[in-house]
């Protein structure tokens, strides 16, 4: 990641090579510390961010100090069964049109946060997050990416047992318990990357590599995923869309396989970065 909206101790901030430029501070005033407020102004912060010069002031990149890129977004989406080789492991077949859920804002998490355990059957779920720029209402497929202002990496940890309690499942509840939705290291602005839809993505447990895959796995892309939900919902910026997992999760694994006390989860997204989250015990 060599350039990317951070949340540096409460601060907006753009991070280029481990440097930290504060928004507000650097800017003049012209530009606001909220994250929020930088993604819902995205175009004037990425010129500013490609005319600063060598003299103006920053700090070093303090990892501790990062909390999630985007802390407060009005909705969060996840896509269901969205990779070919997510599909193929679970023995499903291809859907036909997206398959959404929401994630609560609550559940979001620092890229460095530590994952509270709800139960005996909590997975991983590496995921590639869009972050939306520039809001609206029946986007275009074609149109669609200029609507996205970059991609985060994600972790849609997901409490099996109460995810399958009952019929129908409770995708939702399941994937929002607080620390459920660690994101990061930072927006990263669609125009750094080649193809958002050829990068690697990768997830380590507890030093053993559970998923390995590439974007271009994804059966929807981002553009159809933007249309598809911008048909139903009107988009404004700081929304996120968790685009889906690959194959890899422990509940289709044989044996099954979840997070224990302990376990460090390290996800990582070829261009963006890689966040980290130790399992400790939840609340109750």
């Amino acid at each position: 990641m060599k350039l990317g909206l951070v949340n540096h101790g409460g601060r907006a901030g753009i991070c280029i090579d481990q440097r930290v430029y504060d928004l507000e501070r650097d800017s003049g005033g012209t530009l606001s510390s909220d994250p929020m407020a930088a993604l819902a102004d995205w175009e004037a912060v990425l010129c500013w961010a490609e005319d600063l010069g060598s003299d103006v002031e920053s700090q070093p990149l303090d990892v501790a100090k990062l909390l999630a890129p985007v802390p407060t977004p009005e909705k969060i989406f996840g896509v269901g069964l969205n990779y070919h080789d997510h599909a193929r492991e679970a023995g499903l077949d291809v859907p036909k049109s997206p398959l959404i859920f929401t994630k609560f804002p609550n559940c979001l998490n620092r890229p460095d946060g530590d994952v509270e355990l709800s139960s005996d059957r909590v997975d991983w779920e590496a995921e590639l997050v869009v972050v939306i720029g520039r809001g609206g209402r029946g986007i275009l497929e074609a149109e669609a990416l200029y609507h996205v202002a970059g991609f985060m990496v994600g972790q849609d940890i997901s409490d099996r047992r109460l995810q399958f309690k009952g019929k129908p499942p409770q995708f939702s509840m399941g994937k929002s318990i607080d620390s459920f939705g660690p994101i990061g290291p930072a927006v990263v602005p669609l125009s750094t990357l080649a193809d958002p839809h050829d990068l690697a993505i990768s997830c380590d447990v507890a030093g053993e590599r559970m998923q390995e895959s590439r974007t271009s796995e994804l059966i929807f892309s981002v553009p159809e995923l933007v249309s598809w939900l911008s048909r139903y919902c009107t988009l404004t910026p700081g929304d996120l869309i968790f685009t889906g997992t690959p194959a890899g999760v422990g509940s289709v694994r044989d044996p099954r396989r979840y997070l224990t006390e302990g376990d460090e989860i390290v996800t990582t997204i070829e261009g963006l970065g890689t966040i980290r989250n130790r399992c400790v015990a939840g609340p109750v």
